[in-house]
């Protein structure tokens, strides 16, 4: 959960998806969510398929973004859901107890219910204002911190987060960060994530 790295491929910028997950991985990044809001069933099942090869290289776990059927597809590590997609408890019944599945929450209540129904971890945010997801408002780091304290399972923050701003999530109590354009966006990913890399283990060893 340290380094969370989420995908979205309006960076490429005549690179690979493949290409792009790999440096990452290579500057530490801990985990991959494949995001892909826009393609349809075909291309979705192709770019996975491309980044299930590379995280399986580097034995990094990778989830999919709201699609089961993707996710058993290229059999991922898992699913990452949010509060309108399936409910977690049905999504567990679907995949299984051997699968990762992490959840969206905005609340202590979601978080308390998406623990109940077997989620494995969950994401939290905005912990920054963000332009890459449209996400209804910042949570302070005292809200972080206290649904972090309602639940035993790990938390990652999302959203707007970055090397300026990333040490601050210490007050959150959250254990990982969850990024997007702080890597994918950025002309050297490699560089870009050994960065994050290093300021994330100053905060979680």
């Amino acid at each position: 959960m340290r380094l969370y790295a989420v995908t979205d491929r309006a960076w490429l910028r005549g690179r690979t998806l493949g290409q792009m997950v790999e440096d990452c991985l290579k500057g530490g990044a801990t985990f991959v969510q494949l995001r892909e809001k826009e393609a349809g069933d075909r291309e979705f099942l192709q770019v996975a398929r491309e980044v299930k090869a590379v995280t399986d290289r580097y034995g990094v776990p990778l989830v999919i973004d709201d699609n089961l059927t993707i996710a058993q597809a290229v059999d991922a590590d898992g699913v990452h859901i949010g509060q309108t997609d399936l409910p977690c408890d049905l999504a567990r019944k679907i995949l299984g107890p051997d699968k990762i599945i992490g959840v969206s929450t905005k609340t202590i209540a979601q978080a308390r219910e998406a623990e109940a129904q077997g989620a494995d971890y969950l994401g939290t945010g905005a912990a920054f204002f963000t332009t890459t997801k449209q996400i209804d408002g910042t949570m302070s780091m005292e809200e972080m911190k206290a649904l972090c304290e309602s639940v035993s399972i790990p938390v990652v923050a999302i959203g707007g987060i970055h090397p300026e701003n990333l040490l601050e999530l210490g007050a959150s109590r959250v254990d990982g960060a969850a990024v997007v354009s702080a890597i994918f966006a950025q002309d050297d990913v490699l560089a870009a994530t050994r960065e994050l890399d290093e300021l994330t283990r100053r905060l979680w060893k």
